[in-house]
């Protein structure tokens, strides 16, 4: 083979090698070849990935002890990652001894049912006027002890009966230092389940890297 040819040929074969004649070639089939390397890499992603829920608890009334505890509580059933921050008013959820009470006051959509009676009687939302209440002595002390008895009429787990299944379950509890300091707080005053005690500084990652954060 002469020189000249041997030229001809390795000059077909760099325009032949060139990426735009390859796309346009061999387009379609590239495309499909690496749609299916992506795919799979996708699906080996998700069978190694462990979903991951942040809750931001704030709350510290009976009513609103509840969702915190459930949501992490039912996520962790589910084989969730989850992570409680405990923050403001939330920090009662930790205590050793739970004096949590309902506050219907400012609370237009929460009903008044009473625990007793017949059905037709237990059936009526007792929709109370805040003035009403904020006037009666003792209304929101009445009001807890007739939502206590509403969730053991109804088999409904108690605040302490989720929270020690949260604890069961490995849920990270984690408190806010600065509102601890803030309260006067002692971290004898908590459950010693307590995962740590932590800034926002330090929650805030976890909550951006989680697949689901909730604020309640």
């Amino acid at each position: 083979m002469t020189t000249p040819t041997l030229f001809k040929e390795a000059q077909l074969k760099a325009v032949e090698s060139h990426p735009s004649i390859l796309l346009r070639e061999h387009g379609a089939t590239l495309d499909a070849w690496f749609d299916a390397r992506y795919e799979e890499k996708r699906r080996k992603e998700a069978a190694n990935h462990t979903n991951s829920l942040a809750i931001i608890a704030t709350k510290g009334t009976m009513d609103w002890a509840y969702p915190p505890f459930i949501l992490a509580s039912t996520a962790s059933a589910l084989g969730w990652d989850v992570s409680v921050f405990f923050t403001f008013y939330g920090l009662e959820l930790l205590k050793k001894d739970l004096h949590l009470e309902v506050s219907p006051l400012g609370n237009p959509g929460m009903p008044m049912k009473m625990p007793f009676g017949p059905q037709w009687f237990k059936d009526i939302n007792w929709k109370m006027p805040n003035a009403v209440m904020a006037g009666v002595p003792g209304f929101e002390k009445m009001a807890t002890a007739l939502m206590k008895q509403t969730v053991k009429n109804n088999g409904v787990a108690s605040i302490k009966e989720l929270r020690d299944i949260c604890v069961e379950a490995e849920v990270k509890l984690v408190a806010c230092q600065m509102t601890v300091e803030l309260f006067g707080y002692k971290h004898d005053d908590f459950i010693p389940e307590v995962k740590d005690w932590i800034g926002a500084a330090s929650f805030l990652p976890v909550a951006q890297q989680s697949d689901v954060c909730l604020f309640i």
